[in-house]
């Protein structure tokens, strides 16, 4: 099956399936892949035990991979402990200096930087991972929105410390949202419905983004992000979703509302180059 759109590509070689958005590609200076496929698993366990060690070698044999498909430095790979969290860290340097940064920094959902060779990381089993692009000052962040991420309006977070600590301005910034669950099937009971009500309650289109069916509430989170982006600046055009559900591709994409608490985890890779 392929996944290809008007926004995406999907991209299959020997041992490596991906996408890539095709904004993002009319700019050479980057790059960019969000990684598919079921058999892969890019989760890198923190003081693994003998299981997990396991688990870490297979994950780092396919951040390899992609970096070699991206013409990436593997040692320059840089991902967080995510916790749900709106925390996002600059990205000046590496800690280490001879092997990838894996798991460095705790309660961390977002990287931003504007250092070339950097290789900025996340991962996602139906949570919304956002890269942020500014083609005019050469800044990029890589961010982790789940539903709580979302509440806690971490992608406007990040578009703020993007202008004030990179001069960057909102109108040349570019978003683009990853594939993740959507609206249909992103069901919620009365106590997280009402969280995100009193939060959002003064957007637009509150009419597409609440709908109740059998006594459960649906929220549309990408267009959540798409409207608290345009508040901050950003332009209609500039924000780009991927348009692919993560629940309804579950036999390629992964999943934690379809596949449980075993759900494997997939990864977004973004460098200057």
């Amino acid at each position: 099956m392929d996944l290809s759109n008007e926004n995406i590509v999907h991209i299959k070689k020997e041992g490596i399936e991906y996408i890539q958005f095709r904004r993002l590609l009319e700019y050479s200076e980057i790059k960019h892949a969000y990684v598919i496929g079921l058999d892969k698993d890019y989760k890198i366990y923190s003081n693994p035990n003998k299981e997990e060690k396991l688990k870490n070698e297979e994950a780092k044999s396919n951040y390899k991979k992609i970096c070699d498909e991206l013409n990436i430095d593997y040692n320059n790979i840089i991902n967080t402990m995510q916790n749900h969290t709106d925390n996002i860290k600059n990205i000046n340097e590496k800690i280490n200096k001879d092997k990838p940064d894996f798991n460095m920094y705790e309660n961390t959902d977002g990287l931003i930087t504007n250092k070339k060779g950097l290789a900025l990381s996340t991962i996602n089993a139906d949570c919304i991972l956002l890269i942020f692009y500014d083609p005019i000052k050469k800044v990029i962040a890589n961010v982790h929105s789940g539903w709580r991420g979302t509440l806690k309006r971490i992608s406007e977070k990040t578009v703020k410390k993007m202008v004030e600590e990179y001069g960057c301005n909102p109108e040349n910034i570019i978003c683009c949202m990853s594939p993740s669950i959507r609206k249909d099937h992103f069901e919620v009971d009365e106590d997280v419905y009402k969280l995100f009500f009193e939060e959002f309650k003064s957007l637009q289109h509150l009419e597409n983004i609440f709908e109740q069916k059998n006594n459960k509430w649906h929220i549309d989170t990408i267009l959540i992000n798409r409207e608290i982006l345009k508040l901050q600046g950003l332009k209609e055009d500039n924000i780009i979703d991927s348009r692919i559900c993560s629940v309804c591709n579950k036999n390629m994409i992964h999943s934690y509302r379809a596949h449980g608490v075993n759900a494997r985890r997939a990864t977004q890779i973004v460098a200057i180059v």
